[in-house]
């Protein structure tokens, strides 16, 4: 299987920057992974959306997936109890 490349919406640097340090590092281990299979165990596709949600802890992170290129792009980090909120 081929490799996925990650990309990342400008908006979640700024998610980053609100999650703890040690959270950080798991969250961006998580997303290497996603590289490697977009749709692996734990990947739920979220109703209504073109997206799939993954969880880590208690964070989530939102993904779009274009198989055709071969890119998962990120879209939204966060905390499960707000992550969903404005999509």
């Amino acid at each position: 299987m081929a490799k996925y490349k990650i990309t990342f919406k400008k908006s979640v640097a700024k998610d980053l920057r609100n999650i703890p340090n040690q959270d950080v590092q798991r969250i961006l281990k998580r997303i290497d992974l996603l590289a490697e299979d977009p749709r692996a165990d734990g990947c739920i596709k979220l109703s209504g959306y073109e997206r799939y949600r993954v969880r880590q802890g208690l964070y989530r992170i939102l993904y779009e997936i274009e198989d055709d290129r071969l890119i998962v792009h990120v879209v939204k980090l966060g905390h499960r109890s707000s992550v969903y909120e404005g999509n």
